[in-house]
């Protein structure tokens, strides 16, 4: 299982980079800002009735990005990251959602953020992180279950608990901007399922349902969008890797190989090398701000196959070390503040 990331980013907007790197002239600048928000935002957000709270008027994007593992850890620092809002704020009913701008996430961690983006009844967001862990911990070996066995299958049980929790609610009915992707074996190519798209044409508004099934499913499903008119075979990107590597060992030669890793071992590197990609990427994007708009906590795959009571204690044991940066085309280092630390820090900007 690919190790546990959260990353955290709040980035200046994308014209003030380039404000303060080059100079670029005001037409450009125009263009890119209308892309970065019609990307992100969509021209046509009605701005639903909701009781989202934002924290704050400052010129920055707050992106959440949760990565595809069992996101235990990113629930468990995303309640400690709720309590930190709720405590700096004065408001007890501060919700993860009324702080982000923009959030992000695949497998598990894309059902993560469906949990807390998603309007509920009352217009706040459906799950606080409290009822987020609680159903992470009660589902996390249904979303993050590999059968190999077969590509095409009958719905599985975390669908079945997916379209009873969020029914007949899409894309349409996020609260912030949602972006949660899959890989369409039709195409060959991935898919972004964007709230943005929704609210800007019909054929790409998806029930969340099938959207967070889509992004953790094991097997191919066929997914609809709400008018019908798109299509698309579904998969977990994360799989898709594991899959093509399995096929590819077939053709060598016939003779056993005992250092051959299982398809867990292969998708474990491929999810890890990823991670660290992912970071190394954001790292260079944020440049000179990365120390104090981008955080990043990593647990390195100690948190697979473990008892719950056991794994709540190792998140505990990891928000509590040193927290590692990031060091351009340099590797990695310690710095002098914990995972929880950083954490506590970035709640405050």
């Amino acid at each position: 299982m690919a190790s546990p990331a959260l990353s955290s980013a709040s980035p200046p907007m994308l014209h003030q980079i380039h404000h303060s790197n080059m100079d670029v002239d005001k037409l450009t600048n125009q263009i890119f800002s209308i892309l970065e928000n019609k990307f992100l935002f969509g021209y046509h957000d009605h701005h639903h009735s909701s009781n989202v709270h934002h924290f704050s008027s400052s010129p920055k994007v707050r992106i959440l990005s949760i990565d595809a593992t069992h996101a235990l850890l990113a629930a468990k620092t995303l309640l400690h990251f709720q309590s930190i809002l709720r405590r700096k704020s004065g408001n007890p009913n501060a919700q993860i959602a009324d702080f982000f701008d923009v959030v992000t996430g695949a497998g598990a961690g894309g059902v993560l953020a469906a949990l807390l983006f998603t309007r509920g009844k009352n217009g706040s967001p459906m799950f606080t992180a409290d009822d987020s862990l609680k159903f992470m911990l009660d589902n996390c070996r249904l979303l993050t279950h590999y059968s190999p066995s077969r590509l095409f299958r009958r719905p599985s049980k975390a669908e079945k608990v997916l379209k009873k929790l969020f029914g007949d609610l899409t894309l349409k009915d996020t609260l912030k901007p949602v972006l949660i992707p899959c890989y369409d074996l039709r195409t060959g190519a991935p898919f972004l399922f964007s709230r943005a798209d929704a609210l800007e044409m019909e054929g790409c508004d998806f029930r969340m349902a099938g959207v967070c099934g889509a992004t953790v499913a094991d097997r191919a499903m066929e997914l609809k969008s709400t008018d019908g008119t798109k299509k698309i075979l579904a998969r977990s990107g994360r799989f898709v890797g594991v899959v093509t590597r399995k096929r590819e060992s077939h053709s060598h030669s016939a003779a056993p190989n005992r250092a051959m890793s299982s398809p867990a071992a292969f998708l474990k590197i491929a999810a890890d090398g990823a991670a660290d990609m992912v970071d190394q990427a954001v790292s260079m994007a944020f440049g000179e701000w990365r120390r104090s708009n981008y955080v990043r906590v990593q647990g390195n795959g100690r948190l697979v196959e473990e008892e719950k009571r056991r794994m709540l204690s190792m998140v505990d044991e990891i928000l509590g070390e040193k927290n590692v940066e990031s060091i351009l085309f340099k590797g990695k280092k310690m710095v002098e503040f914990t995972n929880m630390e950083k954490v506590e820090k970035f709640a405050g900007e």
